[in-house]
């Protein structure tokens, strides 16, 4: 009889996975806590100890590495000499194994976590018995992942069994899923070091996990995309978990493009720099209208009539729940796609008559700690660029403090007049919109949405001027936000020729005190925060 090796710490569908391997004929071997779910569930069960003849010791640090169970895993079927070896020895073949391991990376998440307790979720046994069984996949097949569960007992039903391509496509991904297993060990380990003797964590450390040494990349294709860029580009997207848009639901609409992926994540990004009920609307990466409200669909409509004429086919980010109101707006003009944490039953009834609008379901805020979500990769030819994700902290910031004699204007006003109450309101919107515009960036704002963009400008003075286009009406008691420092005075005279009354800048330039001059010249007030913005 052919004999099953069951050992897996996710047992997500392992019962009705060992149901189909005996009815495909399979003797179930297993260990532990597996063995005790499917004693449970009504099966005959061999415990490994069974086929080592040694007991599980250390508190089951030791169970399955023994030559019973990993000649049983190599002999080749084709080489006499291995089944003279395990008859001789009175070791039987093991013809599939299913693993999956420790959850190692869901216990270092827990910042609680003791050094002791992640060291105890290495799994040793486990990435043994995949790497075994995947480096004699012609004989032996290797299941790692819950979801392929299904297609293994379909392929094992067959009369001539699994074939070797599918046997293959196994133990790639099960060379590939000890690959991450290990190099997450890895990352998270250093981050340990000794104090005193002890081991302890450095939990403030991020940028070794973040910038390891070696970096490896466990992704699965989700789908393939309509196309990429262009419709003669084919694409697909990749993910590694269920955080962001790897967990995303689109629960309608056409297929999403390569595109459509990118401004729906410009949008969501926005979105996540405000708590109060915000709109988005993004057009080619960059936002084109932005307004925060009491309520959604007043912050959607605001956020639209910024420039109605870009928001036609945009796409749409909201940070809260889509309701009926605010569907009954959305579908009143044509948008590509919108991006929201969720959507009632009404406002599903009334994004359905659009039957073409992408509607995409995800909640970022519930991952905000994921690495994934933390970690930015950018690809350029032959390489990968990594940086840690950019938050706009300082909008929170104290601002109204004078700069002291000597002290670095950070987060400081550095004119004598000081932003109003409104101003101040107006500024920290623009400012946080301005980091999610295409460099060189100078916004436009009032308290409560974006008035007008001018993005992606070689030049500061020209931001402003195509701003100033965009707007089509005078920009009076506006402010505005530049994502970089003014390198000249220039800059600053074309903001304050709009009639904008308030001006907010990272500072930093060796012409700052022009620049303050000049503000001050205009009685504008304004702002340093310390920290650049610049997104390319």
């Amino acid at each position: 009889m052919k004999r099953a090796l069951l050992s897996v710490s996710d047992k997500t569908g392992v019962v009705e996975f060992a149901r189909g391997l005996i009815a495909c004929g399979f003797e179930l071997v297993s260990t532990g806590g597996t063995a005790e779910v499917l004693v449970e569930a009504g099966f005959t069960v061999a415990q490994v100890s069974e086929v080592t003849g040694f007991p599980e010791m250390m508190d089951g640090r030791v169970k399955t590495l023994h030559p019973g169970v990993h000649a049983g895993i190599l002999a080749r079927r084709d080489k006499p000499g291995d089944l003279q070896a395990i008859q001789a020895h009175g070791i039987g073949a093991i013809d599939l194994v299913a693993v999956n391991l420790y959850p190692f990376a869901q216990t270092a998440a827990n910042p609680e976590a003791s050094v002791d307790a992640l060291i105890e979720d290495i799994d040793i046994g486990g990435p043994t018995l995949i790497r075994a069984a995947s480096k004699n996949f012609c004989d032996v097949v290797v299941v790692v992942d819950p979801s392929d569960y299904e297609k293994t007992l379909l392929e094992l039903s067959q009369p001539d069994g699994p074939g070797v391509s599918y046997r293959l496509a196994l133990a790639q991904k099960a060379f590939a899923h000890t690959q991450s297993y290990d190099q997450t060990i890895a990352s998270v380990l250093s981050t340990v070091g000794v104090d005193a003797g002890c081991l302890t964590r450095k939990l403030a450390a991020r940028t070794q996990p973040l910038l390891p040494d070696e970096m490896v990349l466990e992704l699965s294709r989700q789908r393939v995309l309509r196309y990429g860029e262009n419709p003669h580009q084919v694409a697909a997207i990749y993910a590694g978990g269920k955080a962001g848009f790897g967990g995303a639901r689109v629960v309608q609409g056409k297929p999403l493009s390569f595109t459509n992926l990118l401004d729906l994540d410009a949008a969501a990004r926005l979105t996540l720099e405000f708590g109060e009920p915000t709109a988005v609307v993004v057009k080619h990466m960059n936002p084109c209208g932005l307004a925060i409200a009491q309520k959604l669909s007043s912050a959607y409509i605001l956020a639209r009539e910024v420039d109605s004429l870009s928001a036609f086919g945009g796409i749409v980010g909201l940070n809260r729940p889509i309701d009926q109101a605010t569907a009954a707006a959305i579908t009143s003009t044509f948008i590509e796609a919108v991006v929201a944490p969720d959507a009632d039953e009404e406002a599903r009834a009334i994004l359905a008559t659009k039957k073409n609008l992408r509607v995409v379901l995800a909640d970022f805020s519930s991952a905000a700690g994921d690495l994934s979500l933390t970690r930015e990769i950018r690809s350029i030819m032959g390489a990968i660029l990594v940086q840690d994700s950019d938050h706009v902290a300082e909008a929170s910031a104290s601002w109204d403090r004078d700069r002291a004699e000597g002290e670095p204007a950070v987060c400081r006003v550095v004119t004598s007049r000081k932003p109003t109450k409104a101003e101040a309101s107006a500024l920290r919107l623009a400012w946080r919109v301005a980091a999610h515009v295409k460099s060189n960036a100078v916004v436009f704002a009032s308290p409560d949405r974006l008035v007008s963009i001018g993005a992606g400008q070689m030049s500061r003075v020209d931001a402003v001027k195509v701003a100033t286009m965009k707007a089509g009406k005078p920009l009076l008691d506006t402010v505005a936000a530049s994502d970089a420092f003014f390198p000249f005075r220039d800059g600053l005279d074309a903001i304050a020729a709009t009639g904008a009354t308030a001006v907010v800048q990272p500072g930093g330039s060796v012409r700052d005190e022009e620049v303050i001059a000049a503000a001050e010249e205009h009685g504008l007030a304004m702002v340093f925060t310390g920290t650049r913005h610049f997104r390319h």
